[in-house]
């Protein structure tokens, strides 16, 4: 599964890297499905969890700066310095957000010695 994921998101890279809209737009679902799955899959495993859902993120906002370079609105201002395509900020930094969530707060929870009682 995971590695017929890699052969999606590669070709839908190679769609937007080329300009083959039909090709790079067509490989967002199937990338993106496999994602959601690998990441509903490893949700009892916190480290895997963290990373595929910061994958998932990640991809959602390389489609969405494909589709606005597509689209012609990646140049299009929206004030502050901001374009189209900074809209992917937003997921890109909701997947960084749960990475550090998960090495700044639970990880080290993870590592901690159990407090054992004693009598």
């Amino acid at each position: 599964m995971e590695n017929l994921h890699i052969l999606f998101w590669l070709l839908k890279d190679i769609g937007w890297c080329m300009i083959w809209k039909p090709l790079g737009i067509s490989m967002i679902f199937p990338t993106l499905s496999i994602a959601l799955l690998i990441t509903w899959r490893t949700r009892g495993i916190k480290a895997e969890l963290a990373h595929n859902l910061a994958i998932v993120f990640w991809i959602t906002a390389n489609s969405y700066w494909m589709i606005s370079e597509f689209a012609g609105f990646d140049a299009v201002q929206l004030g502050y310095g901001f374009t189209g395509k900074h809209l992917a900020l937003v997921p890109f930094l909701l997947g960084l957000s749960i990475l550090a969530y998960y090495y700044l707060i639970e990880k080290p929870r993870e590592t901690q010695p159990e407090q054992v009682a004693t009598l």
